[in-house]
């Protein structure tokens, strides 16, 4: 089974790949408002701090992982409790899988709100609506769900065709268009008049916010959402990563150029809400309501709320894609059924249980609660235990130093062993306390 597991084409393809899973909403979306509401500029210390210090070891941890016993979570935690002569690391790994299916099960949801608000831009809908009104009449109602399925089936198509022929040959086109559509926004967002207050806002940041512990506290669960720590789902990407790629370049470039896409993001929707004098801490009524509001009035808007969406939807397939990957491939290892069998099963489950989540705002925002606060952090925390101590801290260190262009040093073992882990625990708690 190992000899005939599928791989990436290469280092660019895997990284194109991760940087799309990673990418999604949580840059496109979740940064820009959480930056708006928690002090601009301000907001980057501690977010930087974290990703880079704490995230891209974490990421590190997860493409090794899945990497050294070729399989992902079910599978890695297995034969690793299996070498100590446990036979219960198979029942561990579907909690770290359970919760990433979670998300893909809410996120579908989403991306199907994110197809119709680009259908609305293409049809220059956004001239002739009310952006608030309309979102509460059309989320939580039956007609979400023909777009919940739509994202659905867009996602499935690329699954079904393997890991070359479908994940990676789908970013290597989704993330190169991101940038340039983001680039372009930038450009517009900038030259509106009254923009420059936005800039000054993310350039010239609020220092008094370093002060106060919630902006800590959200730049470091933005971190772990920015890498997509989950102890799945980087992880199942790991498996399927050849021996001679570099673990530690993959880890950096990835964070590194998410990093760079939640700034694009960031100067294009804050200079432009500032231009338009609408609320920069508008939260997640941000992409829905606030945005188009802005699209509605300036000049050019259709076009722009076109490319707008459109990077949308390119970073939000991505992620499910990746998502989606998790189930897909347990199943298959599991039951040793074809990729297209397995990405059936998932994909009629997950859209079954989606339904009642297109129908109800409220359980809508339990269920993500649910596997966000405590699946999706819990995951990453049994990951990184398992990898990092039952494993081991010296073989970890080793299957990440593995054809690295820069090995890295002892000092990494105490760093992941007891620094990630310990923090990966502190998310977990913080996300409880805090929900």
């Amino acid at each position: 089974m190992a000899a005939e597991r599928e791989t990436w084409s290469g280092k660019t393809g895997f990284i194109l790949a991760c940087i799309g899973a990673a990418m999604g909403l949580g840059s496109i979306w979740m940064f820009p408002w959480r930056i708006g509401a928690h002090g601009g500029g301000a907001f980057m210390i501690p977010y930087l701090l974290f990703t880079f210090g704490l995230g891209v070891f974490g990421l590190m941890g997860e493409f090794a992982f899945g990497r050294s016993q070729r399989k992902g979570a079910i599978g890695s935690f297995a034969k690793v409790f299996k070498a100590k002569g446990k036979n219960y690391g198979a029942a561990l790994g579907i909690i770290p899988v359970l919760g990433v299916t979670g998300v893909f099960v809410f996120y579908l949801v989403v991306c199907g709100w994110i197809l119709k608000y680009l259908c609305l831009a293409v049809s220059g809908a956004f001239g002739k609506i009310d952006p608030g009104p309309y979102f509460a009449g059309f989320a939580g109602h039956p007609e979400s769900i023909f777009w919940h399925f739509l994202a659905l089936a867009i996602t499935l198509t690329i699954i079904a065709k393997g890991v070359l022929g479908g994940i990676e040959r789908a970013n290597k086109y989704m993330m190169p268009g991101l940038f340039i559509i983001l680039i372009i926004l930038l450009f517009r967002s900038l030259t509106l008049p009254g923009s420059m207050e936005g800039v000054r806002f993310l350039l010239a940041p609020d220092w008094s916010k370093l002060a106060d512990g919630t902006t800590w506290v959200m730049a470091l669960g933005q971190a772990f959402f920015t890498v997509s720590l989950g102890g799945a789902a980087m992880l199942v990407y790991g498996s399927y990563l050849k021996e001679t790629e570099d673990v530690t370049s993959s880890a950096i470039h990835t964070a590194l150029w998410t990093t760079i896409a939640s700034l694009l993001a960031a100067f294009v929707t804050i200079p432009s809400t500032f231009a338009f004098n609408l609320d920069i801490q508008a939260g997640p009524p941000l992409l829905f309501i606030t945005l188009p509001m802005v699209f509605k009035t300036m000049a050019g808007g259709t076009i722009f709320a076109i490319l707008f969406f459109l990077a949308v939807i390119f970073a939000a397939i991505s992620s499910a894609i990746n998502l989606m990957e998790v189930p897909v491939e347990a199943i298959m290892d599991r039951f040793n059924l074809s990729r297209l069998k397995a990405s059936l099963i998932v994909a009629l489950t997950g859209f079954i249980i989606g339904i009642p989540l297109d129908l109800n705002m409220d359980l809508f925002g339990k269920f993500a609660d649910l596997v966000t606060i405590y699946f999706v952090p819990f995951g990453a925390v049994m990951a990184s235990f398992v990898f990092f101590w039952i494993y081991g801290a010296t073989k970890a260190r080793e299957q990440i130093n593995k054809s690295a262009a820069k090995p890295l040093g002892k000092w990494l073992e105490f760093h992941t062993k007891y620094v990630f882990t310990t923090i990966a625990i502190v998310v977990l708690i913080i996300g409880i306390i805090q929900s």
